[in-house]
């Protein structure tokens, strides 16, 4: 996708959506800042201005219909249609199945799944008619290596690759792309809604069902130019459809 085009992220307000936001903007993006923390879309896009980049923000609520519409509306009137969307908005509040809430499963499966369905419903005909756009889904490696106290995380994600591969064949063809990024472990404040109490017995029961191979992790930026890296390659180019970025660090492993 070319430079100048009109990037939608959700989530947009810290980590992997933050980063990425900042990364594209650096790119030459128009880049549209969603995310139901207003206070931090305005320094975000204070921090894109500062670097050159061009960037809008607006308050955005991935699980109410009423707020998607009022911020796809927003982003048309400022700059026209959406080019490229990313669907980075998620959430894990991690606990037990036998634990857990009606709330809590609720929310991880709206926020991390229907979510992202409503926002690419509303996004796509304008992408179909102009036959051009990318649809990018955030998703995790948790959705093929589910975890134990992830059971709606990890549902949702493999829920996530689900509706974009069909997706991928609803469009195919059409000059529009549905591209997965799954994410290893990453550095953010996403892991600050684990439990820190129970922490070692999480660690200790990922890495009795082989889960919890090292503890590396990598920084949002390294997602975050992936995603950059994958959206830019012109479609006549490549057609990529799951990108898979894991932290480094197997050398070091390799030494011991």
């Amino acid at each position: 996708m070319a430079s100048q085009a009109v990037v939608v992220v959700t989530g947009a307000s810290s980590g992997i959506g933050s980063a990425t936001a900042v990364a594209l903007g650096q790119a030459g993006y128009r880049v549209a800042l969603g995310a139901r923390r207003l206070d931090r879309l305005e320094k975000l896009s204070d921090t894109i201005a500062a670097s050159g980049g061009l960037s809008f923000a607006h308050r955005l609520d991935v699980t109410d219909p009423a707020s998607i519409d009022e911020f796809l509306a927003a982003v048309r009137t400022h700059w026209g249609p959406v080019d490229v969307l990313i669907n980075n908005a998620g959430q894990n509040l991690s606990s037990l199945v036998a634990e857990s809430t009606d709330e809590k499963l609720r929310s991880d499966l709206e926020i991390n799944l229907l979510g992202a369905m409503m926002v690419t419903r509303r996004v796509l005909p304008d992408m179909l008619e102009r036959r051009r756009g990318d649809v990018v889904f955030v998703g995790s490696d948790s959705a093929t290596r589910p975890r134990t106290w992830q059971s709606a995380y990890s549902a949702a994600k493999a829920g996530l690759e689900v509706f974009a591969k069909v997706l991928e064949m609803e469009t195919e063809g059409t000059g529009v792309r549905s591209i997965v990024v799954r994410v290893g472990p990453t550095g953010t404040e996403f892991g600050n809604q684990m439990p820190k109490a129970r922490m070692s017995e999480i660690l200790e029961s990922w890495k009795y069902w082989g889960v919890l191979r090292h503890l590396h992790w990598m920084p949002a930026e390294s997602v975050a130019r992936t995603i950059v890296d994958t959206v830019s390659v012109p479609l006549e180019v490549a057609y990529p459809t799951i990108v898979e970025v894991q932290p480094g660090g197997r050398k070091r492993e390799s030494d011991h």
